[in-house]
């Protein structure tokens, strides 16, 4: 099982980026390849925001989780 390692503001910040590429994608504001990166760079956002885990945080030893405990 995955150790949460991100905190509430951090989850947050994520869904609301992921939530800003949605609306500039979906309003043309951001079109083609780098609109369809974007998009999936938002969906990352969101998965990392519902698990509360982020892949990178392991690898560089980061960790923005009030509690150390594993959930």
């Amino acid at each position: 099982m995955m150790k949460k390692n991100m905190g509430t503001a951090d989850r947050i910040i994520r869904l609301i980026i992921a939530a800003i590429i949605v609306v500039f994608y979906f309003t043309n504001v951001v079109t083609g390849t780098p609109g369809i990166v974007l998009l999936v760079l938002a969906g990352i956002l969101a998965i990392t925001t519902l698990t509360g885990f982020c892949g990178l945080y392991t690898l560089f030893g980061a960790n923005t989780c009030p509690s150390r405990e594993e959930k």
